[in-house]
């Protein structure tokens, strides 16, 4: 993911943690709030209860691979996708699944775009 997609400012995932909605899986949470700005800004918070620093750190671009993908057919906003230390056992797919069912739960895919349009049928057209 390109960094100017990133959310890094400590305000603004205040903003989201504050006034953003929520909903989860197993190993994530992901918020999300209509932002201030223009685009897509994305941040992810992963705790010391996930691991050491390697492990935070693999988890986190995973995390950031898994969200890639999904930039272009999302809505405009702040995301924060928060790590439970769960995540730290779980596979790229099962993250990646799991990322993807959040998006649909929090309805921010963008008129006409689905699972099946944004994420599995492209992989079917090789």
């Amino acid at each position: 993911m390109e960094r100017r997609y990133r959310l890094k400012k400590s305000g603004a995932f205040t903003f989201v943690f504050k006034r953003g909605k929520s909903c989860s899986t197993r190993d994530l949470v992901m918020l999300y709030a209509k932002g201030k700005s223009r685009g897509i800004k994305v941040g992810f918070s992963i705790s010391k209860k996930v691991g050491n620093a390697v492990t935070r750190n693999l988890v986190k671009r995973r995390l950031r691979e898994c969200f890639r993908p999904h930039l272009g057919d999302v809505k405009n906003g702040m995301y924060v996708i928060v790590a439970r230390p769960s995540a730290a056992t779980a596979t790229f797919q099962d993250l990646s699944r799991q990322t993807l069912q959040l998006l649909e739960k929090q309805h921010v895919f963008l008129e006409g775009e689905t699972m099946l349009s944004s994420g599995q049928e492209k992989g079917n057209r090789a």
